[in-house]
């Protein structure tokens, strides 16, 4: 037993691994997007494309989140009991009703695009929305079959088909800018093409993902299955097995798990929402502005580098923590989650610090100018609070507590909007900075209290805050020596 235990731990850093490296290659993949974007095209294109993204993000959100977390979670809780042909049915489910929804909100944005652009306070924006709207045809499905082999614990897909898609991504975004720039297009138009990327990336990851699915097995060997049912009855102490998943409870796990999923777009949707209209109150006009969006979001690329890190952690941790909780595995689960939080919080807070002291000379590096680094630094700090908010959500849902990271988020996102309407009109940006970091703590800080509360498991303020705070202080002066 022990070695078994072994060997799933093993899995489940492997394939937390596998995700991790396949999050920076994508996400380096995307800054590489957005960096000549704001470079070449200038900050007022950025800006629209910025104001853009977060728009499709929600939208995108709510056509498929909660969908492949919830296929993974299934799956894997009905793999633990032997039934590979349940499995399957569970995938069947999730694309049948996901090409539902990814044709309701494509409707959505393509016939809506002039309304939502007004609505942002950007109308400029609503080639972009448009041009964004055509991968709600596609991601929903890709999203499915991801969530399938998550559940089955392999990760390899999902990475490969992460890592295909920024790819072409990038390039049809590069290709199109360099288009546009050479016949003189308006920065509108050169927004729209950068946000078609999308478009042509998710083609091309649906494509991989098809490519695995028809690679895989289509039914597991009697006998395996046979004895894993045995061995997940023992676990039980011999129980019956549960009923077979349900259209019906389904799709309200989905919907429960979409409502957290939905709440932390929805925090950067705030910004897209407020930041215009606020700053228009100093007396901007909307090119000025959108330049201003522009300089608030050179941080974002960076910041949600090590948000892509935990959400590959989560897609690894689901499945994981389901399937020990299916078989009655409690000492696992403790060992799961309290390596978990850790692992992702020392990521997270050493990334902020580094973030900070370095604000400056990367700001440079990345959008050749230091204008918006103060900005950057107070928004590094979101960075740890993120990836915390990120992995104990994802283990609340491993446990089945589909609600509690809902209603953090939902508050988190309150606090954000109640801030920028405080803080913008006097500091601008930097206020809607620091609203950023009190609702990202926000959020974090309360899932992590009902985890605590859910698993048993203490997080000790001396191995959380002081030691992380001590190697963070000397980091940073170590950064501050070289610069000063």
């Amino acid at each position: 037993m022990e070695n078994k235990e072994n060997r799933k731990g093993s899995a489940l850093l492997k394939g937390a691994a596998a995700l991790g490296i396949a999050a920076v290659l994508s996400k380096l993949l995307g800054t590489m997007q957005k960096i000549p974007l704001q470079n070449l095209a200038g900050d007022e294109a950025f800006g629209i494309y910025s104001i853009v993204y977060p728009l499709y993000t929600l939208i995108l959100t709510l056509a498929t989140a909660g969908f492949p977390l919830t296929v993974s979670r299934f799956v894997s809780e009905e793999l633990a009991w032997g039934r590979e042909k349940e499995a399957r049915r569970v995938l069947g489910m999730a694309t049948a009703v996901l090409t539902v929804t990814g044709l309701l909100f494509f409707a959505v944005l393509y016939l809506g695009a002039d309304p939502l652009a007004k609505w942002l306070g950007a109308r400029l924006a609503a080639p972009a929305i448009r041009s964004v709207s055509f991968a709600l045809l596609i991601v929903p499905v890709m999203a499915a079959l991801r969530g399938y082999f998550q559940g089955r614990q392999d990760m390899v897909p999902t990475a490969v088909s992460q890592v295909v898609e920024q790819l072409i991504r990038v390039a049809t975004m590069l290709g199109l800018l360099l288009y546009f720039l050479d016949i003189g297009a308006s920065n509108s138009r050169i927004a729209a093409g950068a946000t078609f990327g999308s478009v042509t990336g998710a083609v091309g990851g649906l494509a991989v993902m098809l490519i695995f699915w028809q690679r895989s097995p289509r039914s597991k060997n009697a006998k395996g299955s046979a004895a894993a049912d045995g061995e997940a009855q023992t676990a039980m102490g011999g129980g019956l097995r549960p009923e077979a998943v349900g259209l019906a409870r389904f799709v309200r796990t989905a919907l429960a798990v979409c409502l957290g999923s939905i709440a932390l777009p929805l925090l950067t949707l705030m910004d897209s929402v407020s930041l215009p209209s606020l700053l228009a109150k100093e007396g901007m006009g909307e090119s000025a502005r959108l330049a201003e969006v522009g300089l608030y979001n050179h941080a974002q690329p960076l910041v949600q580098l090590i948000g892509l890190i935990a959400t590959s952690m989560s897609a690894a941790l689901v499945p994981a923590i389901a399937e020990a909780k299916a078989q009655g595995q409690m000492r696992t689960l403790k060992e799961r989650t309290e390596f978990s939080v850790r692992f992702a919080w020392f990521i997270g807070f050493a990334a902020s610090f580094g973030l900070m002291a370095a604000a400056e000379p990367l700001n440079v590096m990345f959008f050749t100018s230091a204008e918006g680094s103060a900005t950057m630094g107070i928004l590094a700090f979101t960075a740890m609070f993120s990836v915390l908010n990120i992995v104990t959500g994802s283990i609340l849902i491993g446990f089945g507590a589909t609600t509690a990271p809902a209603v953090s988020l939902f508050a988190a996102a309150a606090l954000k909007l109640l801030l920028n309407a405080l803080l913008v009109p006097a500091y601008g940006i930097r206020g809607a900075a620091v609203a950023a970091v009190a609702a990202y703590a926000l959020a974090g800080l309360a899932n992590l209290a009902v985890l605590a509360r859910r698993s048993g498991v203490r997080f000790g303020a001396g191995a959380l805050l002081w030691r992380p705070l001590a190697a963070a202080a000397a980091m940073c002066a170590a950064v501050a020596a070289v610069r000063f």
